[in-house]
C-alpha cells in the first residue's frame, strides 16, 4: 500500500505526482493517469472537509488491488483528511499501465466506485461552519443495521 496515501488538509498535487511519476518510470509502464479533485465553489462553500473511516477504506482500496492483480497495472491514490479550501485538491488518484487504453478505462471505473463506495463523510465549510453534505452523500452497501 506504498501508493496510498491520507493528507491533513488540502493535498500538495505537484509533490504526490512527482513520486508516482518516479515510481512508474521504475516500473517500464506506458501510460499514468490521473484524476484531479479540486474543491469548487457551489452554494457559496467556502471549502470542504472529509472525515474518513480508515479501516474500511483501506479494505476498499485493498479490494480493488485483489481484483486488478491478473492487469499489469498500479493504483495511486491520496485523500485530504480535515478542511480543504476551494480551489485546493481533496482527492488525487492515478492508475499506472503498460498501455493506455486499459488505464483510461480503469481510472474512470476507480473514480465512480470510489464516489459510491469509499467511506468518506463529505460536509461543506459555510459562515464558520461545518455542515453535513447529506445531498451529496450516498448509503454504504452494508452500513447500519436499517436497510
Amino acid at each position: 500500500m506504498e501508493y496510498f496515501s491520507l493528507h491533513k488538509g488540502p493535498l500538495n498535487i505537484p509533490e504526490i505526482y512527482t513520486k508516482w511519476y518516479e515510481f512508474s518510470i521504475k516500473q517500464n509502464c506506458g501510460a499514468l493517469i490521473t484524476f484531479c479533485g479540486i474543491v469548487r465553489d457551489d452554494d457559496k462553500v467556502e471549502g470542504l472537509s472529509f472525515d474518513i473511516y480508515e479501516p474500511l477504506l483501506i479494505s476498499w482500496f485493498k479490494n480493488w488491488q485483489e481484483r486488478l492483480q491478473k492487469e499489469p497495472v498500479y493504483l495511486l491514490f491520496a485523500h485530504s483528511i480535515g478542511d480543504v479550501k476551494v480551489g485546493e485538491s481533496s482527492y488525487f488518484a492515478g492508475v499506472l499501465s503498460k498501455q493506455r487504453k486499459l488505464g483510461l478505462k480503469l481510472i474512470s471505473d476507480f473514480v465512480e466506485d470510489f464516489k459510491a463506495n469509499a467511506p468518506i463523510w463529505k460536509y461543506d465549510l459555510k459562515h464558520g461552519e461545518r455542515i453535513y453534505a447529506l445531498d451529496r452523500s450516498s448509503k454504504l452497501l452494508g452500513a447500519g443495521i436499517l436497510s
